[in-house]
């Protein structure tokens, strides 16, 4: 018996330019999936933390939630370019230095910041994270040292502080704090107590560039036998403020 097939459905052109527009829709949401937007990438100084002086690369993301009163970079809150993690690692490597530190902004805001903090430690820097603490650092590799800025009141953004995050700190990350004058100096003494941040790990008291006097905090500390170190920020002082510093 000879069985009759019949003739495949034509393809519409209406649903072949569906498919292909599907397609594209998803090759573009992958692409993006492996880039992040960076501000800047530059080789400097470290200018704080226990790292303050070494040479350094910094990988500066665009974009941050937060506004505060202080920041210092508000020109990482928009624009800069896509660029591949390959990209990002090729132009780290060609300054040939051994610590990077990932900044903002605010690094986190870009959930591919946790891929390119793993590569990072995979190719073999010692890599430290500049974060607000306003969002949740429990996914960063844990070989990242995590620098967990704890807004002040001065900064206008002390509600946003992520408390549960000083759970997922260890003696191999620090809490830093900025701060504009005597009134955060006394709520950042209170937030160290109640907290027992110096059983964590090591603390930075930090004062706001131009604004508070960094002799007058250092004899705060030293009056009140504080377990803080007292950091000025070091590329300020070289070579002023300004992108790329």
């Amino acid at each position: 018996m000879t069985r009759t097939l019949s003739p495949a459905a034509p393809v519409s052109p209406a649903r072949f330019g569906h498919v292909q527009s599907s397609q594209a829709e998803k090759a573009e949401k992958e692409d993006k999936a492996e880039n992040l937007r960076i501000s800047e990438i530059f080789f400097s100084l470290q200018g704080e933390t226990s790292r303050a002086g070494l040479p350094t690369v910094f990988v500066r993301l665009t974009g941050c939630p937060l506004r505060c009163g202080y920041c210092d970079t508000e020109y990482a809150f928009y624009g800069g370019k896509r660029l591949s993690i390959a990209a990002i690692l090729a132009e780290v490597g060609n300054y040939a230095a051994r610590y990077v530190t990932v900044t903002g902004g605010e690094p986190l805001a870009q959930k591919e910041c946790l891929t390119l903090l793993k590569e990072l430690c995979d190719t073999g820097y010692s890599v430290s994270l500049e974060t607000s603490g306003a969002l949740d650092v429990s996914l960063v590799d844990a070989r990242v040292s995590k620098i967990l800025d704890i807004k002040t009141p001065g900064s206008g953004e002390a509600k946003k502080n992520r408390w549960s995050n000083l759970h997922r700190l260890t003696q191999h990350d620090e809490v830093k704090f900025v701060l504009c004058d005597e009134i955060d100096y006394r709520w950042a003494v209170e937030a160290i107590r109640e907290h027992q941040l110096d059983l964590i790990c090591p603390i930075l008291f930090s004062p706001v560039h131009g604004r508070l006097d960094p002799a007058a905090l250092a004899a705060w500390v030293l009056r009140d036998h504080l377990p803080v170190r007292v950091q000025i920020q070091l590329h300020k002082i070289l070579w002023g403020e300004g992108p790329g510093r």
